[in-house]
């Protein structure tokens, strides 16, 4: 039996530091194109030496989730930067539709929810209220809210604690709905629809928090398919946003 046994290691500190980093990215905490607190900040933060930060930043660099911009500071990658590293734009090439993209959402969100709320930890349904109260804030103000829409559903792919389900999502989202959020905006922008969103979203985070995969995916697959209906009525302009993006 020994021969099987493997002798335990602790983690390094610039592995936990990663992790972090890497956690808020894969949450949407981090959101594409935001700075990075500098290096002698983050260390403070984290209580751990620049060496060890600048260790881990330079893994995630490699591994193309940011970027140093010389005299600038280190920046989650944009669209533009990730778009020739991004396996789904090699795929996507001929003419997509907004109800292709859609479509893609209804299979990949709603398996992601089922796996989310039998797996979401106290942690994840925490990060999942604040970014859904953010989302809120933002509406209440009379603003869109997009940005941490994007959170919500990030935290969601995070929470299935699927490795290869949270890389897809984080590609998806970098790909698609970041390149078309500004030709798109004319779908949130019907004051009508602002309080039909949240009470969605609101209902998926209540699933969730309650442990309850039907009524978590029944939640996403209604409002996917809002929108997908909300879109096919002005199909036209939606099709030109997504040439557009693309």
């Amino acid at each position: 039996m020994t021969d099987l046994l493997k002798p335990i290691r602790v983690k390094r500190i610039s592995d936990q530091v990663f992790e972090q980093i890497r956690d808020l990215l894969f949450r949407g905490q981090l959101k594409t194109g935001e700075r990075l607190m500098p290096e002698r900040e983050l260390a403070q933060a984290l209580g751990v030496s620049r060496p060890t930060v600048r260790e881990a930043i330079n893994k995630l660099v490699t591994m193309g989730f940011l970027e140093h911009r010389q005299g600038q500071g280190t920046f989650v990658r944009s669209l533009n930067s990730q778009r020739d590293n991004n396996p789904l734009s090699a795929i996507i090439q001929g003419p997509a539709s907004l109800e292709d993209l859609l479509e893609v959402r209804m299979g990949l969100e709603g398996q992601a929810v089922i796996l989310a709320a039998q797996r979401a930890t106290p942690d994840d349904i925490r990060m999942l209220a604040s970014a859904l109260s953010a989302m809120l804030s933002r509406n209440q103000a009379g603003e869109l809210g997009i940005d941490e829409d994007v959170s919500f559903h990030m935290g969601i792919a995070y929470a299935t604690k699927n490795t290869v389900q949270v890389y897809l999502m984080r590609s998806f989202y970098d790909l698609l709905h970041f390149g078309i959020k500004e030709n798109l905006k004319y779908l949130w922008e019907d004051p009508a629809n602002l309080p039909i969103i949240h009470q969605q979203h609101t209902a998926i985070f209540e699933a969730i928090k309650d442990h309850d995969p039907e009524g978590a995916y029944a939640a996403m697959l209604r409002h996917i398919a809002f929108v997908l209906d909300y879109v096919r009525t002005r199909k036209p302009k939606a099709d030109v946003a997504v040439a557009r993006a693309l």
